[in-house]
């Protein structure tokens, strides 16, 4: 057995008795300031526990989405119609994607933005087989010309008026003209407008009835409308409520789709079809605004490409000067999209990249068409790179998330052709690594003991000083000096 004094000589902390030792007030003030030092100190310590402590590298991209990106996008024109809007995708490979349909989504809205609709299905890019007559009779015209003085009571008269809206400088145009002219001398000779007056086919120069044609939202011609009494007197916001119609243009089918249109209308002395043909008409809903707000995803390959966004048709001719593709971003980013938790949890553990995972949103990029800004292309030109959030909690590697940043910069091009709005994107190579890299708890114990310890050290050194110096001056008031 060890006895009890041979423990006492090890020690460490032997204990004067109190009545050797002496209080102070100078003691006092210096251990509040001590313990003061002691809690700041403290804190400053634990703040820097919970902080989060990065690293960042760049690697080769490893990244785990195989050879596609995700591309998503919300994005408003204002003055380019959903009827001929068209999303199209190409890359350096080869690849070329026009109108896709299935990811996208479509929304009329007005000059402010503000839809008008529901969603507008305007189905795959307008295709016409049967573009007129293989041989040009001589034709007398049939079809009645409208003005913007006259169009109003036309369309209040009949029960169905059918228009067709076009330019005489129009390839397609012309070769709709011959078919139209004796599709509508057939329909008034079968249903007489004053003694029928079921149905009425007419026609509008776009390049001499230009407002007429922009209060209809023409952007493409010919553009074939059906107009329906009862529908089209009472307006929405401004807009008529009519359908668009996308058939063949000979004789024969506009004639049986003509019929479609007054079957259900009755009157007595209405003309047999002798054709005994039924036809879909291939009607659609026409745009009830001049803007569209585009907005859906598409899948990419890694590689340089570029995401197109513009007015496309296989049948219809359009005028540059006419098209305006001004914009506004409301998203345009990649990768798959982070939920709200996810998001939060990138910014905090990445403060200094906040907001370049969309770089375009809130931008708007407009045009003011004039005889000096017309057939405006705006170009996008962005840089993508990878950036992956890895922790090193519990002394393992854990993948937070994974996030694309890009930068971009935009450009307005004149051209010659068709206005269009290109995103072009170059995916980088590398990617950049942000590790999270937590303190251990060891090394958070140690520096507090160290703290307390180096203050009440110091804090002793600093009295014992103090403490003798008044000893001295007293000692040399009361001439006991040394």
């Amino acid at each position: 057995m060890i006895s009890s004094s041979k423990l006492k000589s090890v020690d460490f902390y032997r204990k004067i008795p109190r009545d050797l030792t002496e209080a102070s007030l100078s003691g006092a003030g210096l251990s509040i300031v001590a313990a003061l030092a002691m809690v700041f100190l403290f804190g400053m310590e634990l703040s820097s526990y919970l902080a989060v402590n990065t690293t960042t590298s760049v690697i080769v991209d490893r990244s785990s989405d195989g050879e596609f990106l995700r591309i998503d996008f919300n994005i408003s024109f204002p003055a380019l119609s959903c009827e001929f809007a068209s999303v199209d995708v190409s890359d350096v490979l080869g690849t070329n994607r026009l109108n896709i349909t299935k990811t996208v989504r479509k929304y009329s809205i007005d000059r402010n933005f503000v839809p008008t609709g529901s969603e507008f299905h305007p189905g795959p890019i307008p295709t016409v087989n049967k573009h007129g007559d293989d041989v040009e009779e001589d034709h007398v015209d049939g079809a009645f010309s409208l003005s913007s003085h006259n169009f109003d009571s036309f369309s209040h008269q009949y029960p169905v008026l059918v228009v067709n809206f076009y330019a005489p400088w129009c390839y397609w145009s012309n070769r709709l003209k011959p078919s139209w002219e004796k599709t509508a001398k057939i329909m008034r000779e079968r249903y007489d407008p004053e003694m029928d007056g079921r149905i009425l086919l007419g026609k509008v120069d776009c390049t001499e009835e230009v407002d007429l044609c922009r209060r209809h939202h023409i952007q493409g011609y010919p553009s074939i409308r059906v107009f329906r009494k009862g529908s089209d007197i009472k307006e929405n916001q401004g807009h008529h409520d009519h359908e668009s119609y996308y058939g063949e243009r000979d004789t024969e089918s506009l004639v049986a789709a003509m019929e479609t249109y007054v079957a259900n209308i009755p009157k007595a002395l209405a003309l047999e079809d002798k054709s005994n043909k039924t036809v879909d008409p291939a009607k659609r809903p026409a745009p009830m605004a001049s803007g569209c707000r585009i907005e859906g995803f598409v899948r990419v390959k890694r590689v340089p490409g570029s995401v197109v966004i513009s007015a496309r048709s296989g049948s219809h001719s359009f005028d540059p000067s006419q098209i305006n593709v001004s914009h506004y971003v409301t998203q345009f980013s990649f990768g798959k999209r982070l939920s709200p938790r996810m998001l939060h949890e990138f910014i905090r553990l990445t403060p200094y990249l906040r907001g370049y995972h969309d770089r375009l949103a809130g931008q708007s990029y407009t045009v003011k068409h004039g005889e000096v800004n017309a057939n405006v292309t705006i170009e996008h030109y962005l840089q993508v790179v990878k950036t992956e959030l890895v922790t090193q909690r519990f002394s393992k590697e854990l993948k937070v998330l994974e996030e694309y940043e890009y930068t971009a910069h935009s450009n307005l091009v004149h051209s010659f052709y068709v206005p269009v709005v290109k995103f072009h994107f170059e995916p980088s190579p590398m990617q950049v690594l942000v590790t999270e890299v937590p303190r251990s708890f060891s090394h958070f114990i140690t520096n507090v003991c160290a703290i307390i310890g180096g203050v009440f050290t110091v804090a002793g050194i600093l009295d014992s000083i103090f403490h003798n110096t008044l000893r001295m001056v007293k000692k040399v008031e009361l001439g006991k000096n040394i």
